[in-house]
């Protein structure tokens, strides 16, 4: 059963004549006839007594009208609060993140963007990287964090920041004096706490790879993400590298610049800004809270 059949039933209920019906309705008289047989089959009941002179609702045929009536209704109600649902429908924004940290970078954008933009409600999927450029792809996602040499190769890449390489190490630490250090420096201090690819952006991985150099893997603290790295950090386990990402700091720890590391790219991937004006109004507050907080640090 369909809404062109009840709508055919009650022109011709209505009119009881089929022509007129068809006129009614913008269709052929033909069609209208189709519609009531096949609705007719449907319900194993014939609906109108039909001679060459009259139509009349049988007495299933007069039955059937209050329950097509109802039909009706509902059918027009759902259509308009589904209608009135998308028209009302906030404009969301989906961001994906790969850690708290990139967590911690949107704060002051969400802000600007709530302030100025309060129609639009972000979406925050905090998922590993591989399952990320999948949903960027996938258009699931809007934008996604990353530095510039592992930017997903379909999408935009447009830089944020230029993140310095840190040596991060507790107050205790025998490092914890330098103003800065290099590998060669690095390569003799005590145990390292380090991640791979994908949570270890590949240009840091290399780094990594020239400051652990020779050393035993009972001086290698593994861990999966970069989240894991911080406590065994704070708790003086091993020192670390990590990019310095605004916002992100953990106050308990010491940042030290490696001096002979360049700055890594790190930017927002995102396929086009087409059809979604919410996104680049967003990728304008994030440069801009990116500058506030270099200009604020230096």
């Amino acid at each position: 059963m369909n809404t062109t059949q009840l709508e055919c039933f009650m022109e011709v209920a209505n009119c009881l004549n089929f022509s007129r019906a068809a006129e009614h309705l913008s269709i052929t008289q033909p069609a209208v006839s189709h519609q009531i047989n096949t609705l007719e089959n449907e319900l194993g009941v014939k609906l109108f007594h039909r001679t060459s002179k009259s139509v009349r609702l049988t007495q299933e045929g007069f039955l059937f009208t209050q329950y097509a009536g109802e039909l009706m209704k509902i059918t027009a109600l759902s259509k308009a609060r589904v209608k009135e649902c998308r028209q009302e429908a906030p404009l969301r924004l989906v961001i994906g993140c790969r850690n708290t940290a990139e967590l911690w970078l949107l704060r002051p954008a969400l802000a600007r963007l709530r302030r100025t933009r309060p129609e639009v409600l972000p979406v925050l999927r905090l998922v590993p990287f591989d399952a990320l450029e999948n949903l960027l792809e996938e258009e699931s996602i809007h934008l996604m964090f990353t530095f510039q040499e592992s930017a997903p190769s379909k999408a935009r890449y447009l830089e944020l920041t230029r993140c310095p390489v840190m040596c991060i190490c507790a107050p205790g630490h025998p490092l914890a004096e330098e103003q800065t250090v290099t590998s060669r420096q690095l390569q003799a201090a005590e145990r390292i706490a380090a991640c791979r690819p994908p949570a270890c952006p590949r240009e840091l991985f290399e780094i990594q790879g020239r400051v652990m150099g020779g050393r035993s893997t009972n001086q290698i603290l593994f861990c999966d993400n970069q989240e894991a790295i911080y406590p065994l950090v704070e708790a003086g386990y091993a020192f670390a590298l990590v990019p310095d990402f605004p916002h992100s700091r953990v106050p308990q720890l010491r940042y030290i610049p490696m001096a002979d590391a360049e700055p890594l790219s790190f930017g927002a991937a995102y396929l086009s800004e087409k059809g979604n004006p919410a996104l680049g109004h967003f990728l304008t507050h994030l440069s801009q809270s990116m500058q506030d907080s270099r200009e604020n640090r230096e």
